[in-house]
């Protein structure tokens, strides 16, 4: 049994007294890598056999046929569209994914200013968008693309210098050996120890993601899924052992508490500053992370909307994961595009605000405009960035405190700005004219200020 194997080879490590041991009070003192803090902004995306169908979301299966009772609307598009008892299976022939080119995605990723990519390996419907042993016949390379979808695009985000992570889901809505288990109250464990963990594993040592995305954790605890024993080899014995990020989703209960970085939930953004790292994920769909036929333009995110939450997310200490859901056929829609790319043309401006910058002392306040802070260390600068054009060529800012060779300029415009100070703190500064931003944000770049 592979739990036997991932316990033999905890056992073999060269260390034999292993670092990160299997429990959680030593696993979550592991350091995050440095990579993923620095990098601030990546690229989530949502692909398998539920962009076939393409309605209602990437949860379209279960609400046709596993929810009580089933979504009504789903019901009527299968009835609509579909000869009676087609199945869900039946959709992946046509997951053709023929227009699949993964250095136009990369070139796209590439060009949005993120520094990692997600892709799904495995959602919850339990199709694997590579050629998994343990995914007989329901995997990418056996039935629909007959393609490596993950390996291929590993190469071409590689080569572009890009950090390569991988979503998988820990539980399959109608996998037989699960549903045995969950009927057993999860007091058996053949879901786990014949399909989960040798697959994991294998995803692991065959495309050595330095990011993993676990998620369908939330119906049994962590010991069920065995979770700390296969973070404790990830961290001490698999091939990205030294370099590896995993978020908080490895069973009920660890969400904001066990792991690597937080998630919490979908799209959560904390009230405070948090004392740990975590990262907000995001759908320029607000209705779904899977592509849906029907979108309408009213329900995307506009490119001022993710710059603000982007910039908000980041001033809090968080990274941002921004998600797209690509056809069937392998095209990442062109609104889609548009908007990574316009993201990738603002933080070509603005990015020195955004990439491996450091939560200030205050996050945000209340100026002339609203601002939100962040800082660089290294170079003793902070970051004022602000979403509003102010009606006037003065700017006050309240929370900096000055000193004899502070320096002010605006980023994207040449040459430092004309500023004098304020008692008991902050400062006054004569803008030059403000140019348009399709992002509507600007950012304030203050040398040597407290």
């Amino acid at each position: 049994m592979v739990h036997t194997n991932l316990f033999v080879l905890l056992q073999m490590s060269p260390h034999h007294r292993l670092q990160w041991k299997t429990n959680w009070k030593s696993l979550d003192a592991r350091p995050l890598p440095t990579w993923y803090d620095e990098s601030k902004f990546g690229i989530f995306v949502h692909w398998g056999v539920f962009s076939v169908p393409a309605f209602g979301s990437e949860w379209f299966w279960w609400h046709w046929q596993g929810q009580n009772p089933p979504d009504p609307k789903c019901v009527a598009y299968m009835i609509e569209n579909y000869p009676p008892g087609f199945t869900y299976p039946e959709f992946a022939p046509e997951f053709h994914a023929q227009f699949f080119d993964p250095d136009k995605w990369a070139d796209i990723f590439e060009a949005s200013g993120a520094k990692y990519v997600v892709l799904t390996s495995k959602h919850h419907e339990g199709f694997t968008t590579w050629p998994s042993s343990y995914s007989w016949n329901w995997n990418s390379v056996d039935d629909g693309p007959h393609r490596d979808l993950v390996g291929d695009l590993a190469e071409a985000v590689r080569n572009r210098s890009l950090h390569y992570g991988l979503y998988n889901s820990l539980y399959e809505w109608f996998n037989p050996l699960y549903l045995a288990d969950k009927k057993n109250n999860f007091t058996t464990q053949d879901f786990v120890l014949k399909k989960l963990l040798p697959e994991l594993t294998d995803l692991v040592l065959r495309y050595k993601p330095e990011l993993i995305w676990s998620d369908g954790d939330w119906e049994a605890p962590d010991t069920y899924w065995n979770s700390t024993e296969f973070l404790a080899w990830l961290y001490n014995d698999s091939p990205v052992k030294d370099v590896v990020v995993t978020n908080d989703r490895w069973g009920a209960g660890c969400y904001c508490k066990h792991g690597g970085y937080y998630n919490c939930a979908d799209k959560y953004s904390p009230g405070e500053l948090p004392g740990h790292k975590w990262e907000k994920c995001q759908s320029v769909d607000t209705q779904s992370w899977g592509y849906r036929k029907n979108i309408q333009l009213s329900e995307l995110m506009d490119l001022p909307s993710i710059i603000q939450d982007l910039v908000q997310t980041v001033a809090m200490g968080g990274n941002y994961l921004l998600n797209v859901g690509p056809t069937s056929d392998g095209m990442i829609p062109t609104v889609f595009e548009e908007r990574l790319r316009d993201v990738g043309g603002w933080l070509a401006v603005n990015g020195e605000a955004i990439y491996a910058s450091k939560p200030w002392r205050v996050q945000t306040e209340n100026a002339t405009v609203p601002v939100w802070y962040t800082s660089n260390s290294k170079e003793s600068s902070v970051f004022a960035v602000f979403f509003t054009k102010p009606h006037g060529y003065t700017f006050k800012l309240y929370e900096p405190v000055t000193t004899d060779t502070t320096v002010v300029t605006l980023l994207g415009n040449s040459g430092p700005l004309r500023w004098s100070p304020l008692q008991p703190a902050g400062l006054v500064i004569l803008l030059p004219e403000i140019e348009f931003s399709s992002g509507q944000a600007w950012t304030l770049k203050l040398d040597w200020v407290k």
